[in-house]
């Protein structure tokens, strides 16, 4: 609990979007605030135990992100009942701090267990408190107004009119697709997109659905948000009351290329775990998902958009479990296309209708160019000289008729960079050093 007086309206966690805590969910009081049947608790503890050899019922309590008030305390009263658990005696008052230990039926029972799945941990979320959490959480989804947009995409250098396009499109929260020329800065701006929603959104370690484990929560998308308030006379640490169940986390962007097939998009069932790991758009849920390089999967663009038509259009996705049942969860992000390809080329004018925003994003001009330049150089430590670009456009680019790219400066002052390293002088926009990286860069193949 928070100390007496606490105002959350203070901000006091630093969050972007203090108001998300005022949909936390509660912290279950009793086993039905949980969702979950005895015995899916029972294993968790069961399982615990078996791993740890003896526990505390505050340490398995812990594992599960459960409160053991009015919760683990009677799953550890069943598992008693049941003789399979032993009281180990403990430090301290009361049955919280009592060590547990396994009997030999309870190892058996927890054996058992692990033939049905290996998950230990967290406690999972049913499908449907989900669902209704989710569906609280979209409303609050921020609005992003034009300097959100100018600010976001500062450290691009983007047009106004691709601006007022992409403006639009992101405050829509539903599908977006960037086309162009390879080079100019499409995932950036997809990456840029993700980042100026900002915010958090709360994020479960897992889902229960007919008994079966969905893990969601993945540390290498999700960032959790810290929610100490401090410690009490003890030390210990007080953290914002909630279901410890759901994590706190940054806004994801999850960000796939070629590695996205159909089987992807669905359930992934371990044999050897016997739980399930949730698809990208599950852990994606919140913030965005940018299916890069479409068109270059190993599956026909086509499919995959066939998989992306209800979503698209309901904003619910059906999943289906191994054993054959299907099940609806939200389908709430901003879905971003990116392709190099043409998008005719790709689907027919059917698929294009249901992607709302189709924002073209073409070859930089000249003006834009010499600024990209700019940039990077003052990033790089090297004196800009706009002469040098010149020579650079009269001497290469409208000789050989080449289109400029927005990638171009970047990589043509790490070549630079190497070169003066190889000689051992300073680097600079000089046409010596200019001429050599453009000789093995801008070439006609």
């Amino acid at each position: 609990m928070p100390p007496a007086g606490y105002a959350y309206e203070d901000n006091p966690f630093k969050l972007e979007n203090p108001s998300v805590l005022d949909i936390a969910p509660g912290e279950p009081k009793s086993l039905e605030d949980t969702g979950l049947r005895m015995g899916l608790l029972a294993d968790l503890g069961l399982k615990f135990l078996y791993y740890a050899g003896t526990g505390t019922g505050v340490a398995i309590a812990e594992s599960m992100c459960l409160p053991w008030s009015g919760v683990v305390e009677h799953v550890v009263d069943f598992l008693a009942a049941e003789k399979l658990v032993d009281l180990r005696g403990g430090k301290g008052f009361g049955r919280a701090s009592v060590e547990f230990a396994l009997t030999e039926k309870g190892r058996e029972y927890a054996r058992d267990a692990l033939t049905r799945s290996t998950y230990v941990g967290p406690a999972p979320v049913p499908i449907e408190q989900y669902n209704a959490l989710i569906s609280s959480q979209t409303e609050e989804t921020p609005v992003v107004g034009q300097e959100d947009l100018v600010s976001a995409l500062g450290h691009l250098t983007v047009s106004a009119e691709l601006m007022d396009k992409l403006g639009p499109a992101v405050n829509s929260g539903r599908s977006l697709f960037l086309y162009g020329p390879p080079g100019n800065g499409k995932t950036s701006l997809a990456e840029a997109i993700s980042h100026m929603f900002g915010g958090e959104v709360f994020v479960p370690h897992c889902l229960e659905i007919d008994n079966q484990i969905i893990k969601v929560f993945d540390r290498i998308i999700h960032t959790p948000v810290s929610l100490e308030v401090g410690r009490d006379a003890n030390g210990r640490r007080q953290t914002f009351e909630m279901d410890k169940r759901w994590s706190l986390c940054r806004r994801p962007a999850v960000v796939v290329g070629g590695e996205l097939t159909l089987e992807t998009l669905d359930l992934i069932y371990s044999e050897s775990t016997r739980f399930y790991e949730a698809p990208f758009q599950v852990k994606a849920n919140g913030g965005m998902l940018l299916i890069d390089d479409f068109g270059r999967q190993k599956v026909h663009p086509t499919d995959l958009l066939n998989r992306w038509i209800v979503p698209l259009e309901k904003r619910v996705d059906f999943l289906t479990l191994h054993t054959g049942k299907k099940f609806e969860i939200p389908f709430d992000q901003l879905l971003v296309f990116s392709t190099n390809l043409d998008p005719k080329e790709l689907v027919d004018e059917a698929f294009l209708r249901r992607i709302k925003y189709k924002i073209e994003v073409g070859n930089p001009d000249e003006e834009s160019y010499r600024e990209i330049f700019r940039r990077v150089c003052e990033a790089a430590g090297i004196p800009y000289v706009d002469q040098a670009i010149t020579y650079l456009v009269e001497h290469y680019y409208k000789p050989r008729s080449m289109e400029m790219r927005s990638c171009h400066p970047r990589d043509l002052v790490s070549l630079i960079r190497d070169a003066a390293r190889y000689r051992q002088i300073p680097p600079a926009l000089s046409k010596d050093l200019l001429d050599q990286a453009c000789e093995v860069f801008l070439v006609n193949l």
